[in-house]
């Protein structure tokens, strides 16, 4: 039975009451662990050394035995591949590298099969330059209604011959490429906040709202479960495009460990909110009974900060989930995750939402690897072989704690894959074969997000590692990669795959995603909590600090990150136990 959430404990005689899960609903996405599926990196069906849609289904009974509830898919429409997929040609199609639209039928039906939901992805911010939209556009004339679909601008100076304001891409060099035109004289300039394959639609048109929303209801009506949309605070620009002097990236302060009062001009902009308002209504017309299994969800990707301008996309008119990114971002000191846990909850509860954790997703350095590295340190855009690298054992050592740390926190979380294997990026890639658009639009300076991407390692004495029936992977695999296969954990007491099926169990049985929170008030290294969930009172202990930390009397281990010494957890360790 749950005790009182503000009664004290011995662990935790200073604790107080940080989100009170009572108050919420039970809505199966507020407590949801969601899968991250990449489906380049998956699992190959074919042999060409891509993962598709015929692959991940063959390997879904392992998600299920993982004990998630749901996936997520990186997208898999019809594409050129400029951006791995993020520049979509045809949003109703899917790319023959992974397949046809049978197979994403078979791939859902499958899914629901097996008790797993279906999340996909939606990238609503631009399109591929090979969309017939954007040819359109390009054969047309100025001021033409093919050209009001995107951010076409005509350039400044006597001859137009420079860019309309002084905008870059996220992915480096500036954000705006100048077309030719049909006579072959040079032309207007198009907004691509990203490669110039992607350039930025315009969101103040109807005709853009009204496609996206029959998009939304094409993939609903072929049963999936929801979307997660893709720089969700970046359709709307603020009116006249002004100039933006601050480096540009997608943390929507703009500013790289600086603070502005100023909102970056292509970021976060309010009129955004009025579409999501839109799809929400869409999304809700899907459950006619009204119980929240039939929910159609979305989850933002969306940097923003501060956390409170964050938490206007999770009202309940728009969505139902947003991933925090300030968790992600947050160093390894326990402070600061104090810090980020009690205002991450502040500011969700104020608008009745969950809190979303996550540590790594295909954009970022693993947490496996990340956490190896220099505490202190900036989040590096990809390692390579000639970069300080990480500590192997103290990175996955730290990931296996944090995520201990983090499936103890009620809400929902995402877990990216491979990284129940303790899979860390591929450091010592050689440049030769980097495919990720940043690594040439930063002139080589940022190595981009390749290291996070590789494909999955299933079976050790496999061709590639088990990825598909040949020796074929898209991006190399590093040799550390074949201690690590699925094959070589499943069953094996304190591996990192056993420990996540673990988590994900005793989660489930004690409906810890439901429950309310106790933090600990306490400036020291050890960040201590009590999840007061509805089937036992969850104590967490993680050990950022340097010596052990003792167990009180009577402790029952639940989940350990890593082995204990007897009663005393060790440093870069974390436990849920019951007392």
């Amino acid at each position: 039975m749950t005790q009182n959430p503000t009664t004290p404990t011995s662990t935790a005689p200073a604790a107080q009451l940080v989100h009170d899960g009572s108050r919420h609903a039970d809505a199966w996405w507020r407590s949801a662990v969601i899968y991250q599926i990449y489906p380049r990196s998956f699992a190959d069906h074919d042999g060409d050394g891509m993962g598709d849609l015929v692959g991940i289904t063959s390997r879904l009974p392992y998600l299920r035995d993982l004990g998630v509830d749901a996936v997520w898919l990186s997208p898999f429409y019809a594409s050129p591949q400029a951006d791995a997929g993020y520049d979509v040609s045809d949003y109703r199609a899917v790319d023959p590298l992974f397949g046809r639209l049978e197979d994403a039928k078979a791939m859902v039906a499958r899914a629901h099969e097996l008790g797993l939901r279906v999340i996909v992805d939606l990238v609503p911010n631009h399109t591929s330059d090979e969309h017939e939209w954007f040819r359109a556009a390009l054969a047309a004339a100025p001021g033409s209604p093919e050209r009001e679909r995107y951010m076409f601008r005509d350039g400044k100076g006597p001859d137009g011959s420079e860019p309309p304001n002084n905008w870059e891409s996220v992915f480096g060099g500036r954000a705006w490429t100048r077309v030719t035109e049909p006579d072959g004289s040079p032309g207007q300039w198009y907004l691509h906040l990203f490669d110039p394959k992607q350039p930025d639609l315009n969101w103040e048109l109807p005709e853009v709202r009204e496609e996206f929303e029959s998009i939304l209801r094409f993939w609903l009506d072929l049963g999936v479960d929801g979307f997660r949309v893709d720089v969700a605070h970046g359709l709307i620009k603020e009116a006249g495009l002004p100039d933006w002097d601050a480096e540009l990236h997608l943390l929507g302060a703009g500013l790289k460990g600086e603070s502005t009062d100023r909102r970056p001009p292509m970021w976060d902009q309010d009129g955004v909110h009025e579409v999501y308002e839109s799809w929400r209504r869409i999304l809700n017309s899907y459950n006619e009974t009204g119980d929240s299994a039939g929910d159609r969800i979305m989850c933002a990707e969306a940097w923003v900060t501060p956390v409170e301008r964050a938490a206007r996309y999770v009202r309940e008119t728009e969505f139902h989930q947003a991933f925090n990114f300030d968790f992600l971002e947050t160093h390894w000191h326990a402070d600061k995750l104090r810090e980020v846990i009690r205002a991450s909850y502040a500011a969700n509860d104020s608008v009745g939402a969950p809190t979303t954790w996550v540590l790594s997703n295909h954009d970022v350095v693993r947490h496996a690897s990340r956490l190896g590295l220099p505490i202190d340190q900036p989040r590096p855009n990809g390692i390579g072989a000639e970069d300080p690298q990480p500590d192997t054992e103290l990175g996955l050592r730290r990931a296996r704690a944090a995520t201990t740390l983090m499936l103890a926190l009620p809400g929902g979380a995402y877990i990216y894959q491979g990284e129940e294997l303790g899979l860390p990026d591929h450091t010592t890639m050689p440049d030769e074969v980097r495919q990720d658009p940043t690594w040439e639009r930063s002139g080589h300076t940022e190595k981009g997000r390749d290291g996070c991407r590789v494909p999955m390692p299933w079976e050790a004495d496999r061709p590639g590692l088990g990825f598909g029936p040949s020796e074929q992977t898209w991006l190399p695999q590093p040799e550390s990669y074949r201690a690590l296969a699925a094959d070589q954990q499943a069953g094996v007491p304190g591996s990192t795959l056993e420990l996540y099926r673990r988590m994900l169990q005793v989660r489930r049985e004690l409906s810890m995603g439901q429950g309310s929170l106790l933090l600990e008030e306490s400036t020291g290294d050890v960040v201590r909590m009590v999840n007061d969930a509805r089937e036992a009172r969850v104590q967490v202990v993680a050990n950022l600090g340097t010596d052990p930390v003792d167990l009180p009397d009577g402790a029952q281990v639940l989940v350990a990150s890593g082995a204990l010494d007897g009663t005393r957890v060790p440093s870069d360790t974390a436990v849920w136990f019951t007392a």
